[in-house]
């Protein structure tokens, strides 16, 4: 369980094909603080730590990860945004997050605010994954509110903060990110299918 909030930002140090998996190996801050078999998300992806050296970390990542997610398309020198478990007497400073992405989505447009940015983002309605104006969303791990909402597009304002700690800062028209939909918003959903 996480809460959207980025600790930090890793560095992809190492992709090693394993079978169908990848194990991806990664330096951070939080190296020295982690253990093996730690859940840790990374881009919004829960995966657990299984090897540690000095100040790398390395995960796997299995096929099924790869098709529904952006890690894929990472590439040595990339950063992804990271976050540790949530901690249970901590504040909920973002919102419930599992580290289960839903889907990608593709970024349609980047807008210059004056002090802030307002990424819009397209995701396919196969799906039927929905986003409610002020909901939440967690775009690669960044938990987040929802500006504008269409049946198959949002978007989002991102205050600098977040732009400069985050991977927001890279993010350009036309690059895939992870979405995780909100989990009140999945379970509403799948009682209206039931009823």
């Amino acid at each position: 369980m996480f809460t959207g909030i980025i600790e930090t930002l890793g560095k992809v140090k190492n992709i090693q094909k394993n079978n169908s998996n990848i194990d991806f190996t990664f330096k951070s801050d939080f190296t020295q603080e982690l253990k093996i078999d730690q859940s840790v998300a990374h881009n919004g992806v829960c995966l657990t730590v299984v090897s540690i050296k000095d100040d790398c970390y390395t995960v796997t990542a299995i096929q099924e990860t790869l098709d529904k997610t952006n890690l894929g398309n990472l590439k040595t020198g990339d950063f992804v945004n990271l976050e540790r478990g949530m901690r249970m007497n901590a504040h909920l400073d973002g919102h419930i997050v599992q580290g289960h992405v839903d889907q990608t989505a593709v970024c349609e447009k980047v807008e210059d605010q004056d002090g802030s940015w307002k990424f819009t983002f397209k995701y396919s309605p196969e799906q039927k994954n929905v986003t409610i104006e002020k909901g939440s969303i967690t775009i690669n791990g960044v938990s987040l509110t929802v500006v504008d909402s269409e049946l198959d597009a949002f978007s989002v304002a991102i205050i600098p903060f977040t732009y400069e700690h985050t991977t927001f800062k890279n993010i350009k028209v036309g690059d895939t990110v992870n979405l995780e939909f909100d989990v009140i918003g999945k379970y509403v959903k799948r009682l209206m299918q039931l009823s």
